[in-house]
């Protein structure tokens, strides 16, 4: 009993990883969390909210809002954030690395091998504007033209696993969002704190509130 109690005591006095919505920490109202331990000392680092239904929504509709001016946002200008994403991904490798390797348990080398993989997508993003042109075909037919556009889809969301915590997310929102989509990312319960720090550093590069929101949860 003891024990217990000190477990308890123990695990209030670690931070609960915050959702990111509109662009803003935003602390989960639920009461279920997973614990996030250093793999390496078995250290409690941090707790993973559960997420509840109704903060799920409310991360959906948001997305949904932000759709609604991001997906006329000049193409120029949506790439132009990914260039700053660039930036601030290999300026702050080292201290992703160190986040990435006390959740997940990779050494710092495996973790930069993690970024980079991610990076090398934001950086494919970056030329999204050349890959997302329409094509004009005249002349299939008497006075038949064939025009074809390539426009946003809406709200896309994305699941990602444990095991790589940058590199995944970094596979999934930078070219949804710089083709004109919103994201709602959940990253894995084990693994939370690269996404969000990830999520912190888009929103800083000028990714507009609501964009991209991150949630949490198990596969309930």
């Amino acid at each position: 009993r003891v024990l217990a109690k000190t477990l308890g005591a123990s695990r209030r006095h670690v931070a609960a990883v915050p959702m990111f919505l509109n662009g803003k920490k935003v602390q989960s109202e639920s009461s279920t969390f997973y614990d996030v331990h250093n793999p390496a000392t078995g250290e409690l680092i941090a707790r993973t909210p559960q997420c509840t239904p109704s903060e799920l929504a409310a991360a959906a509709d948001s997305c949904a809002e932000a759709f609604k001016s991001w997906r006329s946002t000049l193409v120029s200008t949506r790439a132009r954030v990914m260039h700053k994403l660039e930036g601030a991904i290999r300026d702050n490798t080292d201290a992703l690395a160190k986040v990435l390797t006390q959740e997940q348990g990779k050494t710092i080398a495996d973790a930069k091998g993690d970024i980079f993989r991610g990076l090398e997508v934001v950086e494919m993003s970056c030329n999204i504007p050349a890959m997302i042109q329409g094509e004009t075909l005249p002349n299939v037919a008497n006075s038949v033209d064939v025009h074809s556009y390539r426009i946003p889809l809406g709200v896309c969301a994305g699941i990602a696993p444990f095991n790589f915590p940058a590199m995944i997310p970094l596979w999934m929102f930078p070219p949804a969002t710089t083709a004109g989509n919103t994201f709602l990312m959940k990253p894995s319960e084990r693994v939370p704190l690269s996404a969000m720090m990830l999520a912190e550093m888009a929103s800083d590069c000028g990714l507009p509130p609501g964009v991209l929101n991150v949630v949490h949860g198990g596969h309930d």
